[in-house]
Formats: structure tokens, sequence, C-alpha cells
């Protein structure tokens, strides 16, 4: 009995997803839960796994186009899976590329099924098969970085070819310029749409502060042996930030509020986005009832989330709700900046690099560890006094770290 192939059920907030790309062909057998198709919603990329073992025998909807929940995708012979066709043999420097080690040949087969968007589109575009890619990310996943490698390796084996005089390769004029036109993403177009959604509905507003980080770093020095033992993670910045930012919103509730029409919702909960840069663009997955997470769980929490985030395995529940977001763009070099509001959210607060800077401290000038810190706000309900005291809120228990545990 043919079996459909159909879209699962998106999430209430998104009508529809784009198929990004077909795993199998039409003839080509399957395994039972082998991911055929990835679909990409506005927020994460669905995986379709196949619902039995058996023949592919139609695919009805080509790469690209949008679908609903429910649309038949394609068609399915369950049974003894059609033999797969002969691999081609491998050229010369993807024979040198295979021999290098990359894991399991088991997690090397796994690893196919879950690579990213981005990881198949490259592979697409220069035709290329995973299988002659090794691969460094977690159980041999190919990420981007393998494949640029690889491509630079075949650079160089091509440049060793000697080219028939009677034919010489063709020569590009130094002075040639070309363009790329590529459509968005849906999740890039998806953040593109509610940042301008952010600047048009929200009065936002953004004051700064600085915070002297010695004794926050003072404490990772001194703990961070320890606390790998125990947890089986690094002690971080974010966990204090975290943690320093509930206790703030519990003195100013306001800043964890959201606006819906003329209403104001309060939130007695702490459930703290923490964006997250990927491939594929920017994700905020979010971290539910922080103030009853320890600092432990804080940190296995985002590292879990920036892992999952690089492999695409983000999902649509991680992603949402959340009444507060922390974003760090210190990580990538930024001393200041004026973050967006992530909506319906009512403030968001950017951290950004920590430098070595002279400062007074009891009639001396001494270095310390400093950090400027961002708070957007949406003036609408929000005033300036909340806004800067919440600030110096978090200040204040970032460089006093006891506060924290004493909750004062």
């Amino acid at each position: 009995m043919t079996i459909e192939v159909k879209v699962p059920q998106l999430p209430e907030s998104v009508a529809d997803a784009t198929l990004v790309a077909w795993h199998k062909k039409a003839g080509e057998g399957v395994q039972r839960d082998e991911n055929l198709v990835d679909l990409e919603t506005d927020k994460v990329v669905l995986e379709v796994p196949a619902p039995s073992s058996g023949t592919l025998t139609e695919i009805k909807i080509a790469d690209g186009a949008t679908v609903t929940s429910g649309q038949v995708l394609a068609l399915l012979e369950p049974g003894e899976p059609a033999a797969l066709a002969a691999p081609q043999a491998p050229t010369p420097v993807a024979a040198a590329a295979a021999q290098t080690p990359s894991g399991p040949a088991g997690a090397r087969g796994k690893a196919a099924h879950k690579l990213s968007p981005a990881v198949r589109r490259m592979l697409e575009e220069h035709d290329l098969d995973y299988e002659a890619i090794a691969g460094s990310g977690k159980d041999g996943r190919i990420t981007k970085a393998d494949v640029l490698a690889y491509l630079d390796q075949g650079r160089e084996a091509s440049a060793g070819i000697e080219f028939d005089e009677a034919a010489p390769p063709a020569v590009v004029s130094e002075g040639a310029r070309t363009e790329e036109r590529v459509p968005m993403t849906r999740l890039r177009a998806r953040v593109a749409e509610r940042m301008v959604e952010a600047q048009h509905t929200a009065a936002m507003l953004t004051t700064f502060n600085e915070v002297d980080l010695t004794e926050v770093i003072a404490l990772r020095s001194r703990y961070k042996e320890s606390f790998i033992q125990q947890h089986g993670v690094k002690l971080g910045f974010m966990s204090f930030f975290v943690k320093a930012c509930v206790a703030a919103l519990r003195r100013f509730p306001v800043v964890n509020a959201s606006v819906e029409g003329n209403d104001i919702i309060y939130h007695d909960y702490f459930d703290i986005g923490i964006a997250v840069s990927s491939d594929r663009g920017l994700l905020v997955p979010v971290l539910r009832n922080a103030d009853a997470m320890s600092f432990a769980e804080v940190e296995t929490a985002i590292n879990d989330f920036g892992t999952r985030a690089r492999s695409g395995g983000i999902t649509m529940d991680d992603l949402t709700g959340g009444t507060f977001t922390i974003t760090n763009g210190g990580v990538f070099g930024s001393m200041m900046s004026t973050p967006i509001l992530n909506p319906p959210q009512s403030a968001i607060l950017g951290m950004h690099t920590i430098q070595q800077r002279p400062m007074v401290v009891d009639d001396a000038v001494v270095p310390r560890p400093m950090m400027y810190l961002a708070l957007t706000y949406d003036h609408r309900i929000i005033d300036g006094r909340e806004a800067v005291q919440f600030l110096v809120t978090a200040k204040e228990q970032l460089e006093d770290p006891a506060r924290l545990m004493l909750q004062v």
C-alpha cells in the first residue's frame, strides 16, 4: 500500500514552509526514520523522516516550493528498499580527502543526514559528494569550514595540472567585476520583518552603563577547575549576567513585561532569551524559568543552544516565548551597540567586549576589566528612571557577585 509523505503539522504561528532540499530521488530506497527532505520555516529547519522503509516512488513537490501543513510531498512504496546506485570512482582530490580520518563510519553515516542548510547549499552549488569531505564536527559532521577547506585543497591540486598548449586556459581580466543576487532565506526575511516591526511599533530608547568585572573574573578563575570537574561544563560569563538580570527584573517587573494592544502584560516568570549566531542567522532560544536554574544549568543549556544552533537542531519550542533577551556582541569584538527589541518583549540587554581600562579606585588610577552594557527598552511602558535603575541593579550584582548568592 502506497504511503503518502506529508508536511508535518506546523506550529500555530507558522503558516507555511519552504522546501529546501530533497535528500533522496524518485526510485531510491529509504530506511525508516531517514531524513527525506528539509523544510525551512520562519524560525527553524524541520526534517521530514521516512514513515517506513521502502522505495520513494514519486516526488510531488520540487525544491524551493512553498508548502503547508498536511500537503503531500511524495509517495513511498513500503517494503525492501531499492538497491542504491553504486558510488562513482572518486577523483584524485576526493580520494586524498577520503583518506583523512573523520570519525567512525557509523558516525559519518549519521552525519550525512544532519548537514546544516548552509553546508547542503555549498555541496549542491559546487556539485560535491559529502562522502569525500572529512568532517571535523561532532560525530564526524561536516561544517561549512570543512567544505571551504576541501575546495581550497581542490584548487591547490588543480594548480599543478598541465594544460594543452593548443588549448590554453581562459584568462579572466584582472579588472572584471561580478555580482551575485541571492534571495533571503526565510529566517533572514523573518528577522528583517521583525526588526522593522520593532522600529515601527515600539518607542525604542537605549541607556548605557559600564560594569567592572574584576570580582566575576576572580571568582571564575578561583573555581573554574572544580566547576568543570563537578558539572562537566565551563563557568562562563553568561550565567552571571542571566542571574544579575533576573535579580534586576524582580526589582523592576515592568522591564519583564510586554505590550498587547493597550494592555501591559506582567509576567511572574523569567524566561530569558539568549541570542545565538548560526549559519542561518540569529536565533534566540529561551531559558525557561531562569530564576530557578543553577549556574551550571544555565551554562549547560546555553552550551547546548550553541551546539544545536550550529547543527540546525534548534526546535520551534526552543524559540517560542521569552520575556527578556540578552545578546552578546562582545564575542565578535563589539565595543558598544544599541540592540533592537525582540517583539513583543519590552527590553533587551546588550553585552560587549571586556577591555582593560584605567579607572579611579580609592583615589588611585588602576587597570580594570570593564564592559559597556546597553539596555534598549520600550519607552511606551518603561520610564527612563526604571531603565537606568535596572542597569544599576545589574551592575551592582555583577560587581559584587556575593549578592547573586544571597539575593540582596
